[in-house]
């Protein structure tokens, strides 16, 4: 907002007498108004952003969710920060572009750019990569590669990246449907107060399970109604199952449509349903971003195992079968319903547990006890006959 400036009123004839330090300034050029005009927005969206992350960042998240029971004065000082940053960038903001800024950030950062980068390790270092393919050479995207095989790997990319975007220009529109054609209240909560640690808990554990069970139903039941009876399932057929094995970004890969019932609508309508706060939505969008990231990936190498792990084979062998089993994410409403491909959520916690050797583990934990509570044991008799043979003694 530009300053209040006497000396702009006055007339052109008293210019020369007035000192520069407090004449009116010329006006700005065509051009500096045009680059000013292109360039703002995306100023405007960089300060937000920065401010959102500064704010992020500067939260102690271990310290956040054990505050209540662990409080500090250096953790209580960082969340004092943390919600002055907070409060301020919400109140000097509108809620839709926060939201959406956060949004399109999240996607971005844990989704699109590490997808990117490794679909670019695999084209770039395919010997490399195929180590840590689960299904080896033919898990590469651009094996055999030939001028058709590219572009249709390039076109496969650009849909999966316009697919996410569409998501976050679909979330806009709703919040834009709620506020100004409805008059409702948003969609998501944007406000200064914060979401408690046992809160945000809650509303991940009622997203997370809604979601799962939502997947099932809509990617079971339409696109994969074997009749044909729904268009859109001859779409998801014609579209996501043309590829042979999972590839970075292939979690967005579908037509716009199947796309949207498949992943957009389980993930966002949570959400919609529980009216999550941002914050909470912002851990709950991150934490499913991650898992689009590495259980599409096709590697066989994943942070956590026994989570990543499990949905990475289960979205490989929902692929080789051509979607027979395996339609949900975590595969929970699968066991359930008997349509687990491959092995079950069951059997990925036996090998989780094999892996880390847990019932040795309990096994040797219970002979500590037994020995400690034997030694305590006699320690406890030995007492007693020493107090006994002193009674006897006296």
């Amino acid at each position: 907002m530009s300053s209040y400036n006497p000396a702009c009123y006055l007339p052109e004839s008293w210019a020369s007498y007035i000192p520069n330090a407090v004449s009116c300034p010329p006006p700005p050029s065509y051009a500096s108004q045009l680059y000013s005009f292109a360039t703002s927005p995306f100023s405007s969206t960089y300060t937000t952003l920065r401010t959102m992350t500064n704010a992020v960042i500067g939260l102690p998240m271990l310290s956040f969710l054990l505050i209540p029971t662990m409080g500090s004065y250096s953790t209580s000082l960082n969340l004092l920060f943390f919600y002055l940053t907070w409060s301020t960038l919400v109140l000097s903001h509108p809620p839709l572009k926060v939201e959406l800024i956060a949004t399109l950030a999240v996607r971005l950062i844990f989704y699109v750019f590490p997808s990117l980068f490794f679909l670019a390790f695999d084209t770039l270092v395919p010997s490399a990569a195929e180590n840590f393919k689960a299904l080896g050479n033919s898990a590469l995207p651009l094996r055999n590669a030939s001028r058709k095989r590219t572009i249709a790997m390039a076109r496969r990319v650009g849909w999966s990246i316009f697919n996410a975007l569409l998501g976050v220009a679909i979330q806009a529109s709703v919040e834009l449907l709620f506020t100004r054609v409805l008059l409702w209240r948003s969609a998501l909560r944007v406000t200064t107060t914060l979401p408690l640690p046992w809160g945000i808990i809650k509303d991940l554990a009622k997203g997370y399970l809604l979601r799962e069970i939502l997947t099932y139903i809509l990617h079971r039941y339409i696109l994969h109604d074997w009749n044909y009876t729904v268009k859109l399932a001859r779409a998801h057929q014609d579209w996501y199952h043309s590829i042979s094995t999972p590839f970075p970004l292939s979690a967005t890969f579908d037509h716009p449509a199947a796309y949207l019932v498949r992943s957009f609508l389980p993930t966002y309508l949570p959400a919609l349903f529980f009216r999550f706060h941002l914050l909470t939505y912002i851990f709950y969008l991150t934490l499913t971003s991650l898992e689009e990231t590495f259980a599409y990936s096709g590697y066989s190498t994943m942070p956590t195992n026994f989570i990543l792990g499990g949905m990475a084979r289960r979205t490989d062998n929902h692929v080789l079968c051509g979607g027979e089993g395996n339609f949900g994410p975590w595969g929970l409403v699968d066991w359930v319903m008997g349509t687990s491909v491959g092995g079950e959520l069951i059997d990925d916690l036996v090998a989780e547990a094999d892996k880390h050797d847990v019932e040795g583990k309990v096994e040797r934990a219970k002979g500590r006890v037994k020995r400690g509570v034997s030694q305590e044991a006699k320690g406890v008799k030995g007492a007693v006959k020493r107090r006994t043979r002193k009674r006897g003694d006296d």
